[in-house]
C-alpha cells in the first residue's frame, strides 16, 4: 500500500494531466454536436473492429461443434437420398401401370419417412487414418453409443470408405478399402455387369475390378457402384470410375484398374451406415446355407 502511495505522489502531476484531458474530451464531446458525432462514428468503428475479431476467434474454436452439426444434417439428407434412390429402384422393376401415390400435401420425400427405413446414416470425425501401409485402418469418434456396431458399411460424401472392424462406446476402428483383405462387391453402372473390388497396394487412388468376363463392353471412364448384393452396403454408392483396361493372355478376365473417388489421405468426416434389415436376411441366408457375398 505504501508503494502504492508513493508511485501516485511520484507522478501526481502526470495523473492529474490525464485526468483532466480526459475530463476535457469529455466535455468537448458532449456539448460540442459535430465533435461527438466523429468521436462517436470511429468509436464504434474500432469497437466494430474489436467485435468482429472476437467473432472469428469465437467462431474458429467453435468450428469442431459446427462440423459435427453440418455432418448430422448431412447424413440425414443423404439418408433420405438413398431412401428415394432404392424406392426408384423398386419402382423400376414394378409394372409400368404401377404408381406411387404420394397425397397432394406431402413430398417424395415426406413419403419416404413415413415408411421403413432400410438404411440410417451416422456422422462421424476421423480422428486417424493411414493409407501407405498394405493393410490400413481408420479410426472414427462414434461408437456404441451412437449406434455403430461392427461389420456395419462406412461412406463418404463422394464414395465408398471401408467396413467396422471393432467399436468401444465411444469410437469404432474401420477396415479401410485401402486393404490386402478388403472387397468389395460392385458393377459397372451402365451396364450392370459385376465385379469385385479389390485394393493390391501402391497408388491408394487405385483398385483393381475383378471378374469382368471379355464379352463385356465398358470404356474409360465408366462408372463403377456397390452392387447391394450385401448388407453392407447399399446399391449405387459411388466407388470410382475406370482408368484403364488391359488383356492377358490366356485369361478370362479384363484387367481392370479403377480410380477411386473418394481420397483417403483427406478424409475428415465419414457416414456410418446401419441397414435395418440385415439381421433378417442374414439369418434367412445362413439357414438356406448361402454364403454371403463380400
Amino acid at each position: 500500500m505504501r508503494n502504492l502511495f508513493a508511485f501516485i505522489y511520484r507522478f501526481r502531476a502526470f495523473l492529474v494531466f490525464v485526468l483532466l484531458e480526459a475530463l476535457s474530451i469529455y466535455l468537448i464531446v458532449q456539448y460540442n454536436t459535430y465533435q461527438g458525432a466523429a468521436f462517436f462514428n470511429s468509436a464504434n468503428r474500432y469497437v466494430g473492429r474489436v467485435l468482429e475479431f472476437q467473432s472469428g476467434v469465437t467462431d474458429y474454436f467453435n468450428l469442431a461443434s459446427v462440423n459435427a452439426t453440418l455432418a448430422n444434417e448431412n447424413a440425414l439428407l443423404r439418408q433420405e437420398l438413398m431412401q428415394f434412390r432404392q424406392k426408384s429402384l423398386a419402382d423400376s422393376t414394378s409394372k409400368l401401370d404401377t404408381v406411387m401415390v404420394v397425397p397432394a400435401d406431402t413430398t417424395v420425400v415426406d413419403s419416404l419417412r413415413t415408411g421403413p427405413q432400410p438404411f440410417i446414416l451416422h456422422a462421424g470425425r476421423v480422428i486417424n487414418n493411414s493409407v501407405r501401409r498394405m493393410n490400413n485402418y481408420i479410426t472414427l469418434s462414434i461408437g456404441t453409443k451412437d449406434g455403430v456396431l461392427p461389420g456395419m458399411g462406412v461412406i463418404a460424401s463422394n464414395g465408398v470408405v471401408g467396413r467396422v472392424k471393432t467399436v468401444s462406446d465411444n469410437y469404432s476402428t474401420v477396415t479401410s478399402l485401402l486393404h490386402s483383405q478388403m472387397l468389395i462387391s460392385a458393377k459397372i453402372k451402365k451396364n450392370n455387369t459385376m465385379g469385385t473390388i479389390k485394393w493390391q497396394g501402391g497408388d491408394f487412388q487405385t483398385a483393381i475390378l475383378d471378374y469382368i468376363p471379355l464379352h463385356v463392353k465398358m470404356a474409360k471412364g465408366d462408372t463403377v457402384v456397390t452392387s447391394g448384393f450385401n448388407t453392407v452396403f447399399p446399391e449405387g454408392i459411388l466407388v470410382g470410375t475406370i482408368s484403364s483396361i488391359s488383356k492377358e493372355p490366356d485369361k478370362s478376365f479384363y484387367n481392370v484398374k479403377v480410380k477411386l473417388a473418394v481420397d483417403f489421405a483427406q478424409l475428415s468426416f465419414v457416414y456410418v451406415v446401419e441397414n435395418t434389415q440385415k439381421a433378417e436376411r442374414d439369418t434367412l441366408e445362413q439357414n438356406a446355407g448361402i454364403l454371403p457375398n463380400e
